[in-house]
């Protein structure tokens, strides 16, 4: 019997803290997850869940006050979390990249986009000074940025945000890498342009074997165009399973609620109930389940080690009760 395939990602135990003057933040806690080569993964959950921040320490990006506690992220072999600033600065933006959510603040403000497209394919993408500027314009054009060549030569505040989001597509797909995070990636764009930056991504995904962690809160996004989804919760990982398994049938309390509290996830707009409670102070001592507090279905056994247990092949959950 062959081994099973090495992932193109393996997290292990990630956990992250920021140290602040109100005291320390565990935001994440042993984030564990893999990502497979060609494939999709969802990262979904409310807002301050931990999902930015897990792409922040996958780049090792992160703010000044946080700091990685423990844990591996294995990329292709290298550990991003102890690698050399200069084996990781090899890997940002050729065979790692990201889509961040706020691309005003992401892109240079006194640099027109299109040399900053330049800029990362000089440095990544094996392409001559004579050829980089219409590499530049077709990488404008495939985001579907009308005259391509007039926006080139445009500074981000000349642009809509709608617009900077896609020059920030472009400059995340220009040396095709092999792992895309895409940190929300059609904010700010209209619905028919959110399905063809999104149809774009999973066509690159397909054709060149790249692989995407799609972080979003939009479940519906993240139903049509995963593989598999991590559902996150307070810097947990509570469950992890194939996208269509998730929806039909989710197995940890919360994850039943995010569903249900989505229009997809209800037949009628009576049947939408809001999630009870809200995310638990991140400082001082926390219990090893982080949604006990909101959980209708607790018991003395969930104030134990949280498991985390296979209920069927590939769905793994982090609960002493699952659904």
């Amino acid at each position: 019997m062959s081994d099973p395939p090495i992932p193109l990602l393996a997290v292990q135990d990630l956990s992250v803290e920021f140290r602040t003057r109100a005291g320390v933040v565990r935001a994440l806690d042993r984030v564990s997850f893999d990502v497979e080569r060609g494939e999709t993964v969802g990262v979904v959950g409310e807002s301050g869940s931990g999902k930015s921040v897990t792409a922040f320490a996958l780049l090792r990006i992160l703010d000044a006050s946080a700091r990685i506690t423990e844990g591996s992220a294995v990329f292709g072999g290298l550990d991003l979390v102890t690698a050399t600033e200069h084996d990781l600065g090899l890997q940002r933006g050729r065979e790692l990249s990201m889509i961040f959510q706020n691309p005003r603040t992401a892109l240079n403000p006194i640099r027109p986009v299109g040399r900053q497209i330049e800029d990362v394919l000089l440095r990544h993408g094996n392409v001559t000074r004579a050829e980089v500027k219409r590499r530049a314009v077709e990488l404008l054009a495939r985001v579907q940025i009308p005259d391509p060549e007039r926006r080139y030569a445009a500074y981000p505040f000349q642009l809509s945000g709608g617009m900077c989001q896609r020059v920030m597509i472009a400059l995340a797909l220009a040396c095709a890498p092999a792992l895309l995070i895409a940190d929300e990636p059609t904010t700010g764009l209209d619905v028919t342009t959110q399905a063809a930056i999104m149809d774009l991504i999973q066509d690159l995904g397909e054709r060149t074997t790249m692989a995407t962690l799609l972080i979003t809160h939009d479940l519906a996004l993240a139903a049509e165009h995963c593989d598999r989804i991590v559902v996150m919760h307070a810097g947990h990982v509570v469950e992890v399973a194939p996208a269509e398994a998730l929806f039909e049938a989710p197995r940890h309390p919360y994850t039943a609620k995010l569903v249900g509290a989505t229009p997809h996830g209800a037949e009628r707009l009576e049947d939408l109930a809001a999630i009870p409670g809200g995310l638990p102070d991140l400082r001082g001592d926390l219990p090893p389940c982080r949604y006990r507090f909101r959980c209708e279905r607790h018991a003395p056994m969930c104030d134990g080690p949280l498991p985390r247990v296979e209920v069927v092949p590939g769905h793994l959950v982090a609960c002493w009760k699952p659904l």
